[in-house]
């Protein structure tokens, strides 16, 4: 008897114990209004990237403003958020927001429409500069960004400044 109700005590115990390793982890992206690759097919992605980009293209030349989203001043981010809004994907406004906003991928992997992220501080890793992939295939990657210096422009990620101050890549769309 006492070992029926120990085995029983046992049981009980092992079955209240349950794992939770298969709960659900919430999700990294922190803004729900980005839509999701499953919904987009790919010539939908095509699409949509491609507005987006030349948008984008039409801020090439506009100075550079802090907080800027218009043709009279552009910031990084504004750049992106503005560009992003006019296909009705809203994205939070500053750049370390947006670090932490869609998928990561591998910078081997960008895509047009990507964002790449930077740390253009010395000696510092926190993302402080935004761009927007325009170009990608094998070996070569060109973005569009607000520069301090001379406002929205077309880069490339293997110039040296560019290579190296390089964080990460995001997938938004």
């Amino acid at each position: 008897m006492q070992k029926s109700l120990l085995i029983l005590l046992c049981l009980f115990c092992f079955s209240a114990c349950k794992s939770t390793k298969n709960a659900s982890k919430p999700s990294k992206r922190s803004y729900k209004s980005a839509p999701t690759r499953s919904t987009n097919t790919s010539s939908t992605y095509e699409t949509t990237a491609e507005s987006i980009i030349d948008y984008a293209k039409t801020f090439d030349g506009v100075k550079y403003k802090y907080g800027g989203t218009t043709k009279k001043g552009m910031d990084c981010s504004g750049l992106v958020v503005t560009s992003f809004k006019k296909e009705a994907i809203q994205l939070p406004r500053t750049t370390s927001q947006l670090a932490v906003t869609g998928d990561w991928v591998d910078v081997k992997e960008v895509k047009k429409g990507d964002l790449l992220f930077f740390a253009t501080n010395k000696n510092s890793r926190n993302v402080n500069h935004v761009g927007i992939v325009t170009e990608s295939r094998t070996g070569f990657v060109e973005f569009i960004h607000a520069s301090t210096s001379r406002g929205v422009m077309i880069s490339e990620l293997s110039e040296k400044y560019w290579y190296f101050a390089f964080v990460q890549a995001r997938r938004i769309l």
